[in-house]
């Protein structure tokens, strides 16, 4: 199981959200490339970006900082947040960036993901972000009334292989994730899952770890404020991971 420690940037700055607020965010770090730098040397070979002014704005005012990562590191990147267009796509991966996550416009232009996932294949992924089973847009703040499970479906069926999965009520809150949510949607959709949202103690990345030894598609973890407050060390995570 893949782990993917995380940098939520804002305005150039590291900070983490709670259930995905954007009123309620702590700035974890000024230079979010020294962090980068840092999660390389304790040994993580994957890193997950979101820009959240992006996802709220749909407009990119991180490109700088996300460039200056790509360039001081060596690790697999993947981007979220406000990824609209195809142009859009082809702009971060131009920029060195491994995969994109879909995430708003897999419910409101599944057809832009089709053409997405025929052109750049495994370097275009999707984010399905859940309340309550019901899928999340717009950075969260809007909830639409697909579940979940069929976006993924609908996903699967126009090529996507890999999903982000969060339940919302659980990220930020250091409660463990929604493994039996994220079981769900790996068995019904012939997805590969990585599970985000909650992951507080080393014991959730190896719940989840147990569910990848059954054969469920479990490809990685995400973890963010578990690692920014010191509930465990970026080496620990790795070793439960594996």
């Amino acid at each position: 199981m893949l782990l993917f420690p995380a940098i939520d940037l804002k305005e150039g700055k590291a900070v983490r959200l709670l259930q995905g607020r954007m009123e309620d965010s702590t700035i974890y770090a000024e230079n979010p490339v020294e962090v980068a730098k840092d999660f390389e040397k304790q040994g993580a070979e994957y890193l997950h970006i979101v820009d959240l002014n992006g996802a709220f704005s749909g407009k990119p005012v991180n490109d700088e900082t996300i460039r200056n990562i790509v360039g001081s590191v060596s690790l697999k990147i993947q981007v979220g947040g406000g990824i609209r267009t195809m142009e859009r796509i082809t702009e971060l991966l131009e920029l060195g960036v491994e995969r994109v996550i879909l995430g708003t416009i897999a419910v409101k232009n599944p057809a832009l993901v089709a053409e997405a996932a025929r052109r750049y294949g495994k370097k275009v992924i999707v984010g399905i972000d859940a309340k309550e089973g019901l899928v999340a847009v717009q950075g969260w703040a809007e909830t639409t009334e697909m579940r979940a499970i069929d976006l993924g479906k609908a996903m699967k069926a126009v090529g996507i292989q890999s999903v982000v999965f969060t339940d919302i009520a659980r990220d930020g809150m250091l409660q463990g994730p929604n493994i039996e949510s994220t079981v769900q949607m790996a068995q019904e959709t012939g997805l590969a899952v990585i599970a985000s949202g909650g992951i507080s103690t080393l014991a959730d990345l190896r719940n989840l770890q147990v569910e990848v030894l059954k054969g469920v598609s479990i490809e990685g973890a995400i973890t963010g404020k578990a690692l920014y407050s010191g509930a465990f060390t970026l080496k620990e995570a790795l070793e439960a991971a594996r």
